[in-house]
C-alpha cells in the first residue's frame, strides 16, 4: 500500500488514495483494504514511539463507502492502556468533505513492555 506514517498532536496519522485494484465492486473499495490502512495506522502509533505490538482484536464499523481515487485521511491514536493491552482509535475520513468513512477500535498486545515503558 506504500503508506507513510508520522505522529501529529499525539496522533498518528496518514493518507491512502485507493486505486482500481483495491475495489470490491466497480468505484467502490473492498472493506478488507479499509480495515487494513486502518490497522496500520493505529499500530504505527505504537510502532513509531518504539513498540512491537500485534493486532489481538479489531472491530470496524463502515459509515459510507469509500471511492476510487479519492484520498482518505486516515489517524490512529492510543484510547487506553493496561500494561501490556494498548486499546486504540482509528479513523479513515474522505479528503474532500471530511465524511467520516469507516471507524476502528482495536486492542493491540506489546510484545516487549520493557522497551514501551517510557510511554
Amino acid at each position: 500500500m506504500h503508506l507513510t506514517f508520522r505522529l501529529e498532536d499525539g496522533a498518528c496519522v496518514s493518507e491512502f488514495t485507493p486505486g482500481e485494484n483495491h475495489q470490491g465492486y466497480p468505484g467502490v473499495i473492498h472493506g478488507g483494504m479499509i480495515y487494513a490502512v486502518l490497522d496500520d495506522v493505529m499500530a504505527n502509533w505504537l510502532y513509531l514511539r518504539g513498540a512491537r505490538a500485534y493486532t489481538a482484536r479489531c472491530e470496524i464499523r463502515y459509515r459510507a463507502p469509500a471511492r476510487e481515487g479519492e484520498k482518505l485521511l486516515l489517524v490512529g491514536r492510543q484510547a487506553a492502556r493496561k500494561r501490556k493491552l494498548v486499546e486504540m482509535e482509528g479513523t479513515a475520513t474522505r479528503a474532500s468533505d471530511g465524511e467520516v468513512v469507516a471507524t476502528a477500535t482495536a486492542t493491540f498486545v506489546v510484545i516487549d513492555e520493557k522497551e514501551f515503558a517510557g510511554v
